[in-house]
């Protein structure tokens, strides 16, 4: 082995060491966000009251989840206790009303998903930019386009089916012990493919997100980093970089994002009221067509601003926080250089 290939994997960070750093930055990113989404699920629930099988959108920075309504639980995050008149007013009266903790009501359940899916998505982003810049060459500029794409596909591949089972159990209140039988109800009526019914969409949305995300925040960072003059990426630079990144790939995938929301929102009504999800509009294309009919083509643009609120800062902190702990981990490494070259050496 050469000094230099010893001085690279010395400088560089293990796999586990990544997903450390990923899982920190999905479980704060988690913290800081899950207040704002559970703020608005409570205010669109005081003008529209959700009723039993109706489904909304719960986010928790990292991934969006399906929610079925549950009829008689008065106990239920979801449903307001009290008049809100804003954001600000919803925030005070939750806090006073019902304890700081409901600022976090629903969160546990979907990082169960959430966390993994984060884990996988990151860690293999940088495993594959990494292995792509070192065979393109001269065109390893585009690395992180098709790094981030290629992650984004796998990551939603293999949590695509755990999310649609844990809508079917929730709205049909089975237990854990009962998954092997809903998989087999679903695979024997619509086949294997049932698992990833809904999946087109999130991958229109999230692999154009996922490529110009990470295009962009290394375009950004790199920049960032030419004009401070620094070699290694400050919390700062991350934070800004993953922020402006985050918020070109949300304003572009909207139509996309506001699709996937109306499809998934479709299938788990169906599968609250164990009707096949058949039913649903069988393309991203028919569901585009009936959202221009109703609302015209600024109905594929609804929700700009609080997508926009909501993406920023979660991208601006998963990514700053996993930057700081890929940094912790690489001088970690090398404070053990010396260590290991006198043990080398001795050998």
């Amino acid at each position: 082995m050469t000094s230099q290939t010893f001085q690279a994997n010395m400088d560089s960070i293990t796999p586990v060491q990544q997903m450390v750093a990923s899982c920190s930055g999905a479980l704060l990113t988690s913290l800081f966000v899950t207040p704002l989404d559970v703020i608005k699920i409570r205010l669109q629930a005081q003008r529209s009251p959700l009723y039993k099988g109706k489904c909304f959108v719960y986010c928790n920075g990292l991934m969006d989840h399906i929610c079925v309504c549950e009829n008689g639980n008065v106990k239920a995050w979801y449903k307001p206790q009290g008049h809100f008149n804003g954001t600000l007013d919803a925030f005070i009266k939750i806090v006073r009303m019902e304890g700081i903790k409901s600022l976090w009501s629903g969160l546990p359940p979907t990082l169960v998903m959430a966390v993994p899916a984060t884990v996988i998505y990151f860690t293999s982003y940088d495993q594959l930019c990494a292995a792509l810049r070192h065979r393109m060459g001269e065109r390893s500029d585009l690395a992180p386009l098709l790094a981030g794409a290629i992650a984004r596909v796998g990551s939603a591949t293999l949590i695509s089916p755990l999310e649609l089972i844990r809508t079917k159990l929730q709205s049909e209140r089975q237990s854990y012990r009962e998954l092997s039988a809903v998989i087999r109800s679903a695979v024997h009526t619509e086949g294997w493919l049932a698992l990833w019914r809904g999946l087109g969409p999130t991958l229109l949305r999230d692999v154009p997100f996922s490529a110009m995300y990470w295009y962009n925040y290394e375009k950004g960072k790199a920049w960032l980093c030419h004009y401070n003059k620094t070699t290694e990426p400050t919390f700062s630079i991350a934070f800004i970089s993953g922020a402006v990144s985050g918020s070109i790939a949300s304003i572009v995938t909207l139509p996309f994002d506001v699709v996937k929301t109306r499809r998934q929102v479709e299938l788990g009504e169906l599968q609250a009221r164990k009707l096949v999800s058949s039913q649903a509009s069988c393309s991203t294309y028919t569901v585009m067509k009936r959202i221009v009919a109703e609302s015209g083509i600024q109905g594929l643009f609804a929700g700009f601003m609080p997508r926009l609120i909501k993406v920023a800062p979660a991208c601006a902190i998963m990514i700053s926080t996993y930057e700081f702990g890929k940094a912790f981990f690489r001088k970690q490494n090398q404070k053990d250089r010396p260590v290991l070259t006198l043990h080398t050496t001795n050998t």
